[in-house]
């Protein structure tokens, strides 16, 4: 069984809300808790405001149902100067059991922000802070 690469970033249950009549849960709601997933990952590493400027490669491999736990990991993978991009899996824990399957994946592309919207250079890492085990450059 594949396991997920990245941190844990964001877990929450898919509720009927989030579903169409036949129980599948829609992508957009998938992907809305993946861009809040990178938002959180982006904002910390950036020490500020972020916004998400691109979205690359997004397919869905499996549904999403009601009652079932969306687990989302990111991974930075490269750092510019004022914009990052993450790697993003989406994994659905079934309901009431242990058993996971990725839902889908995608790249996330954040730009860092000043006070008055323009973009701004990402700050080096703070030590101890800002983990940067998972960057490459």
């Amino acid at each position: 069984m594949d396991e997920p690469n990245g941190d844990l970033t964001l877990r929450t249950l898919a509720m009927p809300a989030d579903a169409n009549a036949a129980g599948d849960i829609f992508g957009g709601w998938v992907m809305a808790q993946m861009d809040l997933a990178c938002g959180i990952r982006a904002a910390e590493r950036a020490a500020g405001r972020v916004v998400t400027a691109a979205v690359h490669e997004m397919s869905f491999a499996k549904p999403m149902k009601v009652g079932d736990t969306l687990c989302i990991y990111t991974t930075i993978e490269k750092i510019g100067r004022t914009s990052m991009t993450l790697r993003v899996e989406a994994w659905a824990q079934r309901y009431l059991t242990r058993f996971r399957e990725k839902v889908t994946h995608a790249r996330f592309i954040m730009v860092a922000l000043d006070n008055d919207g323009k973009p701004t250079p990402i700050p080096e890492p703070i030590p101890d802070l800002i983990p940067d085990r998972d960057e490459n450059g």
